[in-house]
């Protein structure tokens, strides 16, 4: 007796010990492992479509592989010399850039005060700074660090890969290793399945669609670093409650201010259009029942970027919403739930 429960002791003691140095070994890739595993996600409605038509996995999974690319790889190699260029012009042109002169043209009476006006345009030339200096920074990063961002994106296509071709054995070897019961499992595989298209699909998908359009309005308006723009419209656009109009409605004021009332004008209407895109695109891809709470969403995306970088913007939200899914697991209450409408218990 003693000595079974000594093996038993032993046993855990060394898979905690395999655990740990396990998590040490892939920190370094784990938010690529991720990443993979959520473009798997995404892409999984198409491969699972072509490898009907295929029925090859190997085949199939190669060439959602190459989709990939031609989608994410191909066009980042391309724009990523324009973001260079136009991030070190808006450098240098705020370092001579006078803020309080349209300030003082648009509202006189606000900025009548000298000094007033003076320490509005020191926060404002600071704010400005700052960012540029963080834009310059995050660029020159991304050039040293290539070397290691070449191979975090190879796990990224690897666990990509396996994980499209291998999806039903995981999700069984998963199920297997749950300490839930069938019935909570079942719960928790609907619920988690329909949150994670909630926050993929219906926040970063449609987000990034709403800076897009954004960003077409700023091409084709003439708009200066319109491709700088639309990048930061495009990340604006995946924040709920925030989105795209934090972007363009400084740009189409500025416009204004400037005398190029058409382009303006143009820029508000694209902006216009990309902000209604959520009321007719998210329902076509997303269920309103398993919609997340978008207090939910914002305070797990921008805690996410604190604790993981811009991977924290899909991965915050996730991790709040698996949470907030066992807990209604296990709730017998029968009200509807505040933040995950659609999981209240039958009765």
């Amino acid at each position: 007796m003693e000595a079974n429960y000594l093996r038993k002791i032993s046993s855990l003691a060394i898979l905690i010990l395999l655990i740990v140095l396990s998590f040490f070994l892939l920190k370094p890739i784990l938010l690529s492992i991720i990443f993979g595993i959520l473009l798997a996600f995404i892409f999984s409605p198409i491969y699972d479509k072509f490898y009907n038509w295929t029925d090859m996995k190997n085949f199939s999974a190669f060439f959602m592989c190459l989709i990939l690319i031609v989608l994410i790889l191909i066009p980042f190699w391309f724009v990523t010399p324009i973001l260079i260029d136009q991030s070190i012009k808006i450098y240098l042109t705020t370092q001579q850039m006078d803020f309080v002169s349209p300030l003082q043209t648009a509202f006189p009476s606000i900025f009548a005060s000298p000094e007033f006006s003076a320490q509005i345009g020191a926060v404002i030339y600071s704010f400005v700074n700052d960012l540029g200096n963080y834009f310059v920074n995050a660029i020159s990063n991304l050039i040293v660090n290539f070397p290691t961002l070449f191979l975090q994106t190879i796990v990224v296509f690897f666990i990509f890969f396996f994980v499209l071709r291998d999806k039903r054995g995981l999700i069984n070897y998963l199920e297997s290793i749950s300490p839930f019961s069938k019935k909570i499992e079942n719960e928790l595989l609907k619920s988690s399945k329909g949150i994670t298209i909630s926050v993929l699909y219906g926040q970063v998908i449609v987000g990034i669609a709403q800076g897009i359009i954004a960003g077409i309005g700023f091409f084709l308006f003439g708009v200066s670093n319109a491709a700088l723009l639309s990048i930061l419209a495009v990340i604006a656009g995946i924040f709920p409650i925030i989105g795209t109009t934090i972007i363009w409605v400084p740009v189409a004021i500025y416009l204004l201010i400037a005398g190029n009332t058409f382009s303006a004008i143009g820029v508000m209407l694209f902006g216009i259009l990309a902000s209604s895109t959520d009321n007719f695109i998210r329902p076509l891809i997303v269920s309103r029942r398993t919609n997340l709470h978008s207090s939910i969403v914002l305070i797990g995306m921008v805690g996410g970027i604190f604790l993981f970088g811009i991977m924290g913007v899909i991965l915050g939200p996730l991790i709040l919403a698996y949470l907030l899914i066992i807990l209604e697991t296990f709730r017998e209450k029968k009200q509807p739930s505040v933040f995950l409408p659609g999981t209240e218990k039958s009765k």
